[in-house]
């Protein structure tokens, strides 16, 4: 029998390397006693993105909730500012909890309505720190931005426990 050559395997040979490394990173990151006994805050989407990549293509391609922000883009000229901050509480993450949506040039990351919105801060989740289960959403959760009277005036229809992914 011949000698067969090695073949080296790389990040882009096997479509699980990447996300494995990714949260085995991130998983030895978040050991160190710094965050021990933290709460945890808002993360962003894209950081559920490497362990839970089918959810995040699914959620990003689909649920309008992915690109909530563009209301209130085009909506942003005739509103006041008490006006913008109910629009935010909605179509952003986390705005007004510690470590939520600030503003487009602060949080990012944070301006559509992400993951966090139904699951919770996700930042130790994120890091690895197990076991930091992923909460499922009430309808009570919902109801704070899914009222009657917003389904009457917007004309959308929510999909309360339909999901994004």
């Amino acid at each position: 029998m011949a000698h067969m050559p090695r073949r080296r395997v790389g990040f882009s040979s096997h479509p699980l390397l990447l996300p494995f490394f990714s949260c085995l990173v991130l998983f030895l990151a978040a050991a160190s006693p710094a965050t021990a006994g933290e709460a945890p805050l808002y993360a962003g989407s894209r950081s559920c993105a490497p362990c839970h990549p089918a959810e995040y293509e699914s959620f990003s391609s689909h649920a309008k909730k992915s690109r909530s922000f563009r209301s209130i883009e085009r909506l942003r000229k005739g509103l006041s500012p008490e006006d913008l901050e109910q629009c935010y509480s909605c179509h952003t993450t986390g705005y007004g909890k510690p470590g939520g949506f600030v503003s487009e040039e602060e949080t990012p990351e944070l301006k559509n309505a992400g993951c966090e919105v139904c699951h919770g801060p996700g930042s130790l989740h994120a890091a690895g720190q197990a076991p930091i289960p992923i909460p499922r959403p009430t309808r009570e959760e919902c109801a704070g931005c899914h009222t009657s009277e917003r389904v009457r005036a917007f004309r959308f229809t929510p999909l309360i426990h339909g999901g994004g992914h």
